[in-house]
């Protein structure tokens, strides 16, 4: 089932089932998607574009990456009841992520892409970086992977 569907299906049964936090979440992010819907269309000029499964995962990924630090920001500023808050709302949001995938695939991943590159220094950080990143399809953090390439890459 498309994310975007599995998304608003799961937000009626929250609606119904008096979840607010969940109910909250999903409306933002459906809200989201439309917007992005929107903007697509007005860019490509196609009044029936839809958001890909890429697109919509990655309006998810920036929801989550808001939301984390949000959180990084309660906590500086000393309210616990915010971040308990913007946990919940995590919570809701993550289980639409896929599963990002261990370290030592991440490695293996890095290894071939730079292996696959010639000969590197630190200097192509930005290059392996989006190469390694298409390799791995949102498959790992990028925090990660930029740990990781520059580990390989001997900073």
């Amino acid at each position: 089932m498309p994310l975007a569907q599995r998304i608003e299906d799961e937000y009626k049964a929250a609606f119904r089932g008096g979840q607010r936090t969940a109910t909250e979440v999903l409306r933002l992010l459906k809200t989201a998607f439309q917007n992005a819907e929107i903007e697509k269309r007005g860019k490509s000029g196609d009044r029936e574009a839809k958001l890909t499964e890429e697109e919509a995962l990655a309006i998810v990924k920036r929801q989550v990456k808001q939301l984390e630090e949000a959180g990084e920001l309660f906590v500086q500023g000393g309210r616990a009841d915010l971040k308990e808050q913007n946990d919940a709302e995590l919570n809701v949001l993550k289980k639409y992520l896929p599963a990002m995938m261990d370290e030592e695939k991440v490695r293996a991943a890095v290894k071939r892409v730079i292996s696959g590159m010639g000969s590197v220094g630190p200097a192509d950080f930005g290059r392996v970086m989006g190469a390694a990143m298409k390799e791995l399809k949102g498959g790992a953090d990028g925090t990660v992977v930029s740990r990781i390439v520059k580990e390989m890459l001997i900073f």
